[in-house]
């Protein structure tokens, strides 16, 4: 994605983008000569809001592209970077006084995106002049982090096991000067990780935990959990083929928590970044996990399994525990939990629950200010009932079997497994975007990790 955007000085006589609306659109023409009149008349363009048309031109590049935004702009931040995206190959600039440019860029950039590790000659795509005042290595960092979570998410199963993928993370900590530990097989259960072992000892692929720390030791400590389930077959209560066909992007929430931690680290925010992953696959086998086993927890409570597909709730929990014991200042998880938050909120606006009111504010305006849509469920304790077991500490679904707030009960168990930390927030994503849109071509999406980034450096970029 950053290679679509350039300076001026690398740019090829770059075809003007400009702005127009309904009532300057004569004019505009006039300056741009008589064939662009011809050519806008010919094609009944009228100006009409998020129409464009590329018309010819009096000027270095021969050409320019008319936007109509609009009196209130466009009706989406990152439309104008998507309608330029989808252009013939070429350089484009943004015209002065144009509204809202960094979203434009952004928006552009993120259009850009295409995955085609597994194809041959990728096209030649458009190229967008950032305008001078456009902060370019924040968009940089941002890019980074949503380009990591995209391809790890796009990546099929069968070249992202668990293995790959803790080493991908060890990577990106190793290259930006950070250090940690990937636990292993058996020893998960030596150093105390028993239900991340128990999800992950069906596959053939080792279950793995991931440990890896940036920054000053003395710095506010930021802590990062993803559920990293690199395929989840349903377990012995098995998915039908349909619901798996999406399953290898079960790995979402790591794969965005290791976006968000590339941003924090190309940022160079003063923290100490934290990131904690369970890497397993959810598989089928004769050490599968059962329905009505009871596992033990880091947190030492016990666990009933009501359902061996909701193992990603499992393994967030015990990484949770690790997390919780050093206290941060804030502690954030994110995964591809229950699909009751896609029926909810559906794919483009993911749930977050916090029990921190000041935190729940920050993130809704944050949210609003980066175009990085969220929305705050609650953490209704009224439900906490709806997880009572018979003959352990607690089970880890609903068990009155009507299926009521499958989203707000996850949340709920996992709030089981957190106390020390002085602020904590879940994220529900899909990690997916069906079908194209502004700023979110169709597969693997990065989700809340822009808004995150923004709250993370508000919060820390003054503090020592």
């Amino acid at each position: 994605m950053r290679e679509a955007l350039i300076r001026e000085n690398e740019a090829q006589q770059p075809t003007p983008v400009i702005a127009v609306r309904q009532d300057d659109l004569e004019a505009v023409l006039v300056g741009l000569g008589q064939p662009a009149a011809d050519w806008a008349k010919r094609n009944g363009f009228r100006a009409d809001p998020g129409s464009s048309l590329l018309v010819p031109a009096a000027n270095d590049a021969g050409s320019a592209l008319l936007v109509a935004v609009g009196e209130d702009g466009l009706s989406h931040p990152f439309a104008l970077g998507g309608l330029v995206a989808a252009l013939p190959a070429g350089d484009y600039a943004l015209a002065d006084g144009f509204p809202d440019p960094e979203f434009a860029v952004l928006g552009f950039a993120l259009s850009s995106y295409r995955f085609e590790k597994y194809r041959k000659n990728g096209a030649v795509r458009a190229r967008l002049v950032a305008p001078a005042d456009v902060d370019l290595a924040r968009i940089d960092a941002i890019l980074k982090g949503v380009q990591i979570a995209r391809d790890l998410i796009n990546t099929p199963a069968n070249d992202l096991g668990p293995q790959e993928l803790a080493a991908e993370i060890r990577s990106l900590f190793v290259e930006n000067g950070g250090s940690g530990e990937i636990i292993t097989g058996d020893e998960l259960l030596d150093r105390g990780f028993p239900m991340v072992h128990a999800v992950g000892r069906a596959s053939s692929r080792e279950p793995r935990l991931a440990d890896f720390t940036w920054g000053p030791e003395d710095a506010p400590k930021v802590t990062l959990v993803g559920k990293g389930v690199i395929f989840d077959t349903g377990g012995l209560d098995i998915k039908p083929s349909s619901a798996m066909l999406l399953m290898k992007k079960d790995m979402g929430g790591a794969a965005n928590v290791l976006g968000l931690a590339a941003m924090i680290m190309a940022a160079e925010l003063p923290v100490r970044l934290r990131v904690i992953v369970p890497c397993v696959e959810n598989a089928i086998s004769g050490s599968a996990f059962r329905p009505g086993d009871i596992l033990p927890s880091r947190k030492g409570l016990t666990v009933e399994i009501g359902n061996t597909d909701a193992e990603g709730r499992l393994v967030l929990a015990d990484a949770l525990a690790l997390a919780d014991e050093e206290e941060p200042d804030l502690l954030v998880d994110m995964a591809t939990l229950t699909g009751a938050a896609r029926v909810a909120l559906g794919p483009d606006l993911p749930p977050f629950f916090t029990d921190d009111e000041d935190l729940a504010e920050e993130i809704g305006l944050v949210s609003e200010a980066s175009a990085d849509p969220l929305w705050r469920l609650p953490l209704w304790q009224p439900y906490m009932k709806y997880l009572e077991s018979k003959i352990a500490d607690i089970n880890h679904i609903n068990t009155t079997g009507a299926g009521f707030a499958g989203s707000i009960t996850a949340a709920l168990f996992l709030s089981r497994f957190v106390d020390k930390a002085q602020s904590w927030v879940h994220f529900d994503i899909y990690g997916w975007t069906p079908m194209d849109k502004p700023g979110k071509p169709a597969g693997g999406e990065a989700q809340g990790i822009r808004c995150l980034f923004d709250l993370v450096s508000e919060r820390y970029s003054d503090k020592k």
